[in-house]
């Protein structure tokens, strides 16, 4: 893998990194409020926060920046952002231990998955939409909880989406994993 400068810091993989830098602001930003009150300074740096995660795959896409830093630094930045405020959600009670347990379990075990894959395979494999969609889901879940707006049919879907569409994406990630690694075998044969 090519991790020279020229690599690292395209605009696109700053975007990733502000992203992942973000995560300190926003843990300190997150407050345990009244029910009747919101947390509008998270909210909007993490609103920000998905900005960057929007801009910097349009971005690496249309100047051709896609890079292999990029393909490790921006799922690590989402996994890393929404692991951090999902932490400070349980820390103040505004999520349950099983949903922690289940943000945290899959982002690990995608990410020791991709790091025997990238082995493997000698590249690492890219974002795929199901992990994206997974990602922008338990977002939409974490701004509603944000701005207090977790007690409503809407957000029970939501919520319940969420926690099927990690283990749905966490199977995903395995199967196309073992697609990639079996071709290395097939093509070392």
């Amino acid at each position: 893998m090519n991790f020279d400068s020229k690599n690292i810091f395209t605009l696109s993989n700053m975007l990733s990194m502000l992203r992942l830098l973000l995560a300190v602001p926003i843990w300190f930003l997150i407050k345990e409020n009244s029910v009747h009150q919101v947390n509008i300074d998270a909210f909007i740096v993490c609103v920000i926060a998905s900005m960057t995660d929007v801009l910097d795959g349009y971005i690496a896409r249309k100047r051709n920046e896609i890079t292999e830093f990029g393909k490790i630094i921006d799922p690590l930045a989402d996994k890393i952002a929404v692991g951090a405020v999902v932490i400070k959600l349980y820390l103040i009670n505004l999520i349950p231990s099983y949903y922690l347990s289940i943000v945290v379990a899959r982002d690990l075990l995608i990410f020791i998955g991709g790091i025997y894959t990238t082995r493997k395979i000698g590249k690492v494999l890219p974002s795929n939409i199901l992990g994206k969609i997974t990602v922008i889901n338990i977002g939409v879940i974490i701004l509603l909880i944000l701005l207090n707006l977790n007690n409503n049919l809407a957000f029970n879907l939501l919520y319940v989406s969420s926690i099927l569409l990690m283990f749905v994406s966490l199977v995903g990630y395995s199967i196309r994993a073992n697609e990639f690694i079996s071709r290395k075998k097939n093509e070392a044969i």
